[in-house]
């Protein structure tokens, strides 16, 4: 395989999910980086690389107390200007949003758990385009504002910018479509502070997982594996998108 996948991971548990079992399949191999601990590259070296930027609990703006953000901004504008493949997920997203020049603010209250993403018209004819209605995973208590030239996808009753995209080489995702609902436990586990502070009950997210896990996990499979097919250097993109 030339392509390498280049994953990089703020948490332990907020790993690449299900996407470590798409990457392969289309090709990659898998290249992590512990944030703050494993050094970043200042480019990637092969054009068609793959620069994954997963999420965690931190703030895309606390630069201040994690001087290492500075530098994966760095690299995902770099990405971003060679118009080279990125996919941001929750933080990573975020990340994209401030390398494009665009803020990112707290929320007025945390949203945690499933809830129905709504998709706009450019949305519903990009890969995102099964996920209209479906509940999927929110975690997050801040949220980007839209970055010049970025087209929004996506909305949800309690973020009006849930995914945006540039061409069909970049896509931020503010939903955490990766997390097999599996792996719910680890997430509550991880979180239980978070979870106290916002008044959740474990017990009412573990029963939302159960029931849209099974389904989500299909069809984020599909959604994923759709965009990974339509990068440049991939097979031929949808001219519709």
């Amino acid at each position: 395989m030339s392509k390498t996948a280049h994953i990089i991971r703020h948490l332990a548990f907020e790993g690449p999910g299900l996407l470590a079992e798409l990457l392969p399949a289309h090709g990659y191999r898998l290249q992590q980086y512990d944030a703050g601990i494993t050094p970043l590259p200042e480019a990637l070296p092969n054009p068609d690389d793959l620069l994954l930027v997963l999420g965690g609990p931190l703030g895309a703006n606390d630069t201040a107390d994690y001087p290492w953000l500075a530098q994966e901004i760095a690299l995902i504008r770099k990405q971003l200007h060679r118009r080279a493949p990125v996919l941001g997920i929750c933080l990573g997203a975020q990340l994209m949003a401030r390398a494009l020049g665009a803020p990112v603010m707290a929320m007025p209250q945390r949203e945690i758990g499933y809830a129905p993403l709504k998709l706009n018209h450019a949305g519903s004819a990009s890969p995102l385009a099964p996920l209209q209605g479906e509940a999927v995973l929110h975690w997050h208590g801040d949220q980007f504002a839209l970055p010049h030239g970025a087209t929004l996808l996506a909305a949800s009753a309690g973020c009006p910018h849930q995914a945006f995209a540039i061409d069909n080489h970049a896509l931020a995702l503010q939903f955490h479509l990766e997390t097999d609902w599996q792996d719910i436990e680890r997430w509550l586990i991880g979180h239980t502070g978070e979870l106290r502070a916002s008044g959740i009950a474990p017990a009412s997210l573990r029963q939302a997982a159960a029931q849209a896990g099974p389904r989500l996990r299909t069809l984020a499979q599909q959604v994923l594996s759709n965009w990974l097919a339509a990068l440049p250097g991939n097979q031929a993109p949808n001219p519709d998108w």
